[in-house]
């Protein structure tokens, strides 16, 4: 491998020939974790995104010259238009602040302006990083991303989702069905109504989510090192905010307190609260389609969950929830992420919260699994599920919590002793009752009956 060198405050150091990156992403490279968990691209691109957006301002403030701005816009485009990624090595597990890929990002950029340019006219530092800090950039990046991946993918994919539910409860509409708290038969329902329960779940949680990601609009770039706004130009704060809600689509605030918005990550870690409340409401969804469809003939066996594949390699013809188990999966993979964000954003020291890099690596995983997970159980799972008419008519038939229409006629007491008697003698609640004579066979028939009582 051909080297060439590259020099910075520490001295010179060698760097392969053909990468764009300098000194400082080299030594970062070489003294932190290799070939794991790298950053993620979305908090690349937005901290190149910045970098525009901040040559841009501050070229507009006369604090950098058309030509060194033309040349940090090209290389910028050049990146976010896909080009270059090999050249973003670095990994989550390096200083919590993420200057190591904030500098990557500056110099990687600088590189491609200069050859461009045919001389070295772009210094990192200088130029690509100029009016600001990796501690007020790397958290506006995470603000960036995290609000990009929410309300570009995650939000319109919880639309289908719950337009899925809705649409299946619909089909499902008058059938009666027993209901079960405890796990236990309990009075009857309709299958559209305990369907419909989930699509209002993931509706509830889609307002939560879009409340709290307000928070994620307001940003603390111009608070450079500590929040005190060192080296950016009057005016830069609010400039860049006007250029990044352009260059990105997304409506962005600048937030009047920055030593706020560096020193700590509540904005990140309240969102991410949404997304753990909406894997605990997806366990649920899955698990109840689990417990309803489970058989095919020992179990409850109410619901037919789609064929997707062979279920078992020694069990010919098994077939298993492995949409459930995926999103069941999925679930607590992001509830164990928001345990993680929740203990970096208590542990911020003074001026800077320093565990930013694992904070966006999980927001980052957290919204893309939950994206994916979702629109899988929806195509795989939702869209294919149907009803079990002749389980759903036997197990209503069989359920002893019929007799709780019973119950203002014949007391309590009575009531369950007939309920009793039946699951004792094995006989349904009407041939008990023919025994016990609590009432007329006449009189059950009409108040025993499950669509009184839905």
């Amino acid at each position: 491998m051909t080297m060439r060198i590259e020099k910075d405050s520490l001295g010179e150091i060698e760097v392969p020939e053909e990468k764009y990156w300098g000194a400082q992403t080299q030594r970062s490279y070489q003294n932190f974790p290799k070939g794991l968990d790298q950053m993620p691209k979305e908090q690349i691109n937005a901290l190149v995104l910045i970098k525009k957006a901040a040559t841009l301002v501050n070229n507009k403030l006369g604090k950098i010259d058309d030509n060194r701005k033309e040349l940090i816009v090209y290389a910028a485009d050049r990146i976010l238009a896909g080009d270059f990624a090999d050249n973003f090595p670095l990994t989550v597990w390096q200083t919590g602040s993420g200057t190591q890929s904030n500098m990557n990002v500056n110099e990687v950029i600088a590189h491609i302006a200069n050859e461009k340019a045919g001389e070295n006219l772009i210094h990192p530092n200088d130029h690509v990083n100029k009016s600001q800090s990796s501690n007020d950039t790397f958290p506006t990046a995470i603000h960036l991303a995290s609000l990009g991946l929410i309300c570009e993918d995650l939000l319109p994919e919880m639309d289908r989702f719950i337009e899925a539910i809705d649409k299946k409860a619909k089909e499902f509409e008058g059938v009666i069905k027993t209901g079960r708290t405890h796990l236990q038969d309990a009075t009857p329902l309709y299958l559209s109504d305990e369907i419909k329960a989930y699509a209002e779940l993931v509706r509830r949680d889609k307002a939560y989510l879009e409340n709290l990601i307000e928070d994620l609009r307001f940003i603390p770039i111009g608070g450079t090192a500590v929040g005190s706004g060192l080296n950016a130009p009057e005016g830069y704060d609010k400039l860049m905010v006007e250029k990044l809600s352009e260059l990105s689509g997304l409506r962005l605030v600048a937030d009047s307190n920055k030593f706020v918005g560096l020193s700590s990550k509540q904005a990140v870690a309240r969102s991410h609260s949404a997304l753990k409340v909406l894997a605990e409401d997806l366990n649920k969804i899955g698990n109840d389609l689990r417990f309803l469809s489970c058989g095919p003939r020992t179990g409850i066996g109410e619901l037919i969950l789609p064929t997707n594949e062979p279920g078992s390699s020694i069990m010919p013809g098994k077939v298993n929830p492995t949409q459930v188990e995926m999103l069941t999966m999925v679930a607590i993979q992001v509830m164990a992420n928001d345990t993680a964000i929740s203990l970096a954003n208590a542990s911020g020291q003074l001026e800077l919260n320093t565990y930013m890099p694992l904070i966006i690596y999980n927001m980052v995983k957290s919204i893309k699994l939950i994206t994916k997970a979702m629109k899988s159980f929806r195509i795989h799972l939702i869209e294919d599920l149907r009803m079990n008419n002749e389980k759903i008519e036997e197990n209503l038939e069989k359920s002893l919590m019929l007799v709780t229409s019973l119950s203002p006629q014949i007391g309590y007491d009575k009531a369950a002793e007939l309920a009793k008697y039946a699951h004792k003698n094995g006989l349904s609640l009407r041939e008990a009752n023919k025994e016990l004579e609590f009432v007329k066979d006449s009189d059950f028939e009409k108040i025993v009956d499950p669509r009184k009582m839905v």
